[in-house]
């Protein structure tokens, strides 16, 4: 019996692990005409998003209904979806730009030269780029936004989760990088880990495959650079299969080495944290002077500039949010007392339980996320930082996910106090106090997140920046401390991370300083919760006077 009862519970527990590695989706289907078929030719498909953020389109619908295989499909990890073809077409002409002004050889019907009217472009840097067209402008708009929102959602899944193994490897590819001489947070951390894995070798590739393979592409001009990014594609799809094979063959490995771990580091926690922190001292004492010198130097002048539009950002969209959450509530306590046994109740019920997925409406608080790009992509470019699409994706995901958890709280406040033996008024009042607890709690919540998203983002645009200015001074001082890391006999330490931990630390103070300095000056607060940064912040204890100080 138990062996039946694996037999049939595995596949559900697989295809559930599958889908917890990214929220829901909103599906959206529909038919479009597509650029496809050699030479390209714009035909009729039919095109669904699922759930999970994948698109596939078929030759007709009754394809899809019958359970057909796809025309094709791709996940949506990477993309950039355009809406303008002038701007698409000046997006492939410098693919190659050695085959500029080449367009007058090609044959009249070339490639994109008939006008658009919807169009909807989705371009990858190593994929093949897809060119689909809708029949109106309503039908363009909302695959605009289902296609936002599915390119955002499968792009920001190692971000979101709270796995310790997610952040392991994240950190592993920053690391990575920086041995590779790459200093500086940018988008090529966007997706799954094989994903990642895949972006991280095309970027280092892409140099040397142009050099090869681009002059001996055949035909001229936009033809030419579209024959490019088929080939990219198949590179790209080769390389994804080798990583996703490599991840597999690691698990056991992986699995392995996290139970020992478990075994080795729990039973001796506490003297590893001492051994660990008194090799931070005087770690700390060896790198002081430089560091204070480069973050007074290159970090003050900015910092404060940096923190209070991130701080900006995140307050703008966090507001959208609660004016959302606020007005959904009091529609639902105009409709009880209105019809509070209707259909037009159980709509608005289901109306707001579904408001954190309804692209639509959520665009208000999405849009507020992006209005800051320009400007912090200027005062964080200096410092290498080139993540602008994972910040914003950062703030948007943010909003999404604390409007879930208050719907989520209201209506389950909501449900445990309403009863059949109320009228229409009482329960309205009830539902009213039940809203101010929602939006108390939302406060709470909401400050919290907006603390912890300064931060973490703060760290993205000034940690790698401060770790490349100490390179030549710092790092060779790791070398004296490796022997009392290796004595400490766990793998769980090392003298990278220690030097790196301390670095963090400090940054954290200023900007946890000018924070608090800005939320102050705009007459709010960000409260500070118990434990919040406990694990980095002891090591780099508050200055004496005359020291890090700016």
């Amino acid at each position: 019996q138990v062996d039946i009862l694996m037999r049939n519970f595995l596949p559900c527990y697989r295809g559930q692990l599958a889908a917890s590695k990214l929220p829901r989706v909103r599906e959206h289907r529909g038919p479009l005409t597509q650029l496809r078929g050699h030479p390209p030719r714009w035909q009729p498909i039919f095109c669904v998003l699922r759930g999970d953020g994948r698109l596939e389109w078929f030759s007709h619908k009754e394809e899809y209904e019958n359970g057909g295989h796809p025309l094709g499909s791709t996940a949506l990890t990477g993309y950039t979806l355009l809406t303008s073809q002038r701007e698409y077409l000046r997006l492939l002409d410098a693919l190659c730009p050695d085959s500029l002004g080449d367009h007058t050889q090609e044959e009249p019907d070339s490639l994109l030269e008939v006008p658009v009217s919807f169009p909807l472009f989705l371009q990858h840097p190593f994929r093949q780029h897809l060119c689909f067209s809708a029949a109106t402008r309503e039908a363009q708009h909302a695959w605009r936004l289902a296609l936002q929102g599915g390119i955002r959602l499968r792009g920001t899944v190692l971000q979101r989760s709270q796995a310790p193994a997610a952040r392991a490897f994240l950190d592993a590819v920053r690391l990575y990088r920086q041995h590779q001489g790459h200093f500086g947070d940018d988008d090529v951390t966007l997706g799954s880990d094989a994903e990642v894995l895949t972006a991280v070798l095309m970027r280092e590739q892409l140099p040397a495959l142009r050099a090869q393979t681009l002059p001996g592409l055949r035909g001229s001009g936009r033809a030419r650079a579209w024959a490019w990014t088929e080939l990219l594609d198949a590179v790209h799809a080769a390389v994804l299969a080798g990583a996703s094979a490599g991840l597999r063959a690691f698990q056991p490995e992986k699995d392995e080495l996290l139970a020992s771990l478990e075994k080795t580091i729990r039973p001796d926690v506490d003297q590893l944290l001492r051994q660990r922190a008194r090799v931070a001292g005087r770690l700390r004492t060896d790198i002081r002077g430089p560091l204070e010198s480069c973050l007074r130097r290159e970090v003050d002048p900015q910092l404060p500039r940096v923190v209070q539009t991130l701080l900006r950002t995140v307050e703008a969209s966090l507001q959208a949010v609660r004016t959302l959450l606020a007005q959904g509530m009091d529609r639902l306590s105009r409709r009880l007392r209105q019809s509070p046994s209707g259909t037009r109740l159980r709509r608005e019920v289901y109306s707001f339980g579904e408001m954190p997925w309804d692209l639509a409406l959520m665009q208000t608080c999405y849009r507020e996320a992006e209005r800051s790009h320009g400007r912090l992509g200027q005062l964080a470019a200096p410092f290498g930082f080139l993540g602008m699409q994972s910040l914003v994706f950062g703030a948007q995901d943010l909003a999404q996910q604390l409007i879930a958890d208050a719907v989520a709280t209201f209506l389950q406040l909501a449900d445990q106090c309403l009863t059949m033996a109320l009228n229409c008024d009482q329960a309205a009042q009830r539902l009213e106090r039940v809203r101010g607890r929602v939006l108390k709690k939302f406060e709470s919540d909401s400050g919290l997140a907006q603390r912890r998203f300064i931060r973490g983002w703060g760290l993205c645009i000034f940690l790698p920046f401060v770790l490349s200015q100490l390179e030549p001074s710092c790092k060779k001082e790791l070398p004296e401390f490796e022997g009392d890391v290796l004595a400490m006999g766990s793998q769980a330490l090392t003298s990278e991370g220690i030097y790196e931990d301390v670095i963090r630390g400090c940054l954290l103070q200023r900007i946890d300083r000018d924070e608090e300095t800005e939320a102050e000056r705009e007459g709010g607060t960000c409260p500070r919760q118990p434990g919040s940064g406990a694990q980095i912040q002891p090591l780099c204890p508050p200055p004496s006077q005359g020291t890090f100080q700016s």
